[in-house]
């Protein structure tokens, strides 16, 4: 059964200003492995993450670092879920899909529940 549903876009370019302009924005958002991504791929990861939270309604226990966007051996992207946002997760599927083209990134992701 499908519990939650999130979808978000980030302009690239808009995105690449932020980042310039404050730097520490950078390490505050994404991981080690996450930060050393170009800017197209850390754009999406920002809309996963934002797409993870409106999916989950998890404003009050997100953390950033607490989902981490990797990709499979297949190339896929998934998350890898650690402290209170784990807890929030408890087993559900999440399912994520991300996109980078024409200056936009963008990331949907489905909370599935049995």
């Amino acid at each position: 059964m499908i519990d939650g549903i999130g979808i978000d876009v980030v302009d690239i370019a808009r995105f690449e200003e932020s980042l310039l302009r404050t730097p520490a924005l950078k390490e505050r958002i994404f991981t080690a492995r996450e930060a050393t991504l170009k800017v197209a791929s850390l754009a999406a990861r920002f809309a996963a993450k934002e797409a993870l939270v409106k999916a989950l309604n998890a404003r009050d226990v997100f953390a950033w670092h607490d989902a981490e966007v990797i990709n499979e051996v297949s190339g896929k992207p998934a998350f890898i879920f650690t402290g209170a946002l784990a807890a929030r997760i408890d087993g559900a599927r999440v399912h994520l899909t991300l996109s980078h083209d024409a200056g936009i990134a963008s990331a949907m992701v489905v909370i599935e529940r049995n």
